[in-house]
C-alpha cells in the first residue's frame, strides 16, 4: 500500500528585479506523517504536477517483499547491481513508482506496463528516451533517486524530475565548468557562500530538463540554459521556450527540481506557472 502526507502546493515564481540572492530554505519535514494513498480520482489536472518523495532506507523491507511486481527489464537492471545497497535503492524506488502509478490508474502495480520512448537526440531513433506508460499516453512521469531519497513527478504533460544529495555533489565547484556560460557567470557573481548551492540548484534543473526532452545528460549540459533556483538567479533569467522549471522544496541535504513541457497553446504553463503539489510516500 502507498501512503502520503498531505500535499504542499505552490506555484513557480521567477526572481524579481528587487530580490536579493539568498539560500533556498527547505520547508518540508523529512518524509513526514502518512495519509491515504492516491486513487484514480487524484490524477493531476492540466497545469498540475504531482511530486512525491520516498525515503529509500525506510522502505527497503516492504519493497523487497514486493519486488515481484517489477517487470523483466527492471528485474534485469536490478540484478546488474553488484552493490547490495545500490540494488536495494533501485528496487525500492521502482516499487514505489509502480505502486504510485498503479494507484493513479486504478490497476495492480504489477500490471503497470512501462516502455521507453524514442531517444530525443538528433538522428537517433533508438528506444532509450523517456520512460513512459505503454498504455496511457495522456499521463507522464519521471523518476529520480539519490542516496536515501527518491522522487517521482506525475503530470498530464511531459515532465522531467531530478533530486540530488548535496553530499553526492561535493565536486560541484569543478563541475561548474560544464554548465552553460551564462549559468557559470551567474554563479560566479554570487557571494562565495552561495555558490555551491547555486550550482546544485542549476544541476537539478538541468537534469530535470534534459530528462524531460528525452536525452539525459548527453543532450548537452553546456548547450541548454536553465538558470539557477528562485532567489539565486539574476532577474529575467531565461528558461527553455515552452518549458516551466520549478524548484522543489526537498528534505534537508537535498536539492530537487521538475521541468514540465507546456501543452500547445497553454500560455499559463508556458509562462512558468504550473501548480506543484508535494507529498511523501511510505510503503508497507
Amino acid at each position: 500500500m502507498l501512503n502520503s502526507t498531505a500535499g504542499t502546493a505552490y506555484p513557480a515564481r521567477a526572481a524579481g528585479a528587487g530580490d536579493t540572492p539568498r539560500a533556498a530554505t527547505a520547508s518540508v519535514e523529512p518524509w513526514g506523517p502518512t495519509a491515504p494513498p492516491p486513487g484514480p480520482g487524484d490524477l493531476p489536472g492540466p497545469g498540475h504536477v504531482a511530486v512525491w518523495l520516498l525515503s529509500l532506507s525506510a522502505n527497503v523491507a516492504p519493497a523487497a517483499v514486493a519486488d515481484g511486481m517489477l517487470d523483466a527489464e527492471e528485474a534485469r537492471r536490478a540484478a546488474r547491481f553488484k552493490d547490495t545497497g545500490l540494488r536495494e535503492r533501485y528496487v525500492t524506488s521502482h516499487v514505489g513508482l509502480r505502486v504510485l502509478l498503479g494507484g493513479y490508474l486504478g490497476v495492480d502495480p504489477a500490471a503497470v506496463a512501462l516502455t521507453r520512448e524514442t531517444c530525443g537526440m538528433p538522428d537517433c531513433e533508438k528506444p532509450h528516451g523517456r520512460p513512459a506508460l505503454a498504455e496511457h499516453t495522456g499521463l507522464h512521469f519521471s523518476l529520480s533517486h539519490s542516496e536515501d531519497a527518491a522522487m517521482v513527478a506525475v503530470a498530464r504533460s511531459v515532465v522531467g524530475a531530478d533530486i540530488e544529495s548535496a553530499r553526492a555533489r561535493r565536486s560541484g565547484v569543478d563541475l561548474t565548468r560544464a554548465l552553460h556560460p551564462d549559468e557559470r557567470a551567474a554563479i560566479a557573481a554570487l557571494p562565495e557562500s552561495l555558490r555551491d548551492e547555486a550550482f546544485l540548484s542549476c544541476w537539478v534543473r538541468k537534469e530535470a530538463y534534459l530528462k524531460g526532452i528525452g536525452t539525459g545528460l548527453p543532450g548537452g549540459i553546456r548547450t541548454h540554459h536553465v538558470g539557477l533556483a528562485e532567489g539565486l538567479a539574476p532577474a529575467g533569467s531565461p528558461v527553455p521556450a515552452g518549458w516551466a522549471l520549478v524548484d522543489v522544496a526537498a528534505p534537508p541535504g537535498y536539492h530537487a527540481a521538475v521541468a514540465v513541457r507546456a501543452p500547445a497553446g497553454d500560455t499559463a504553463a508556458a509562462s512558468g506557472r504550473p501548480l506543484v503539489t508535494l507529498r511523501h510516500l511510505t510503503l508497507g
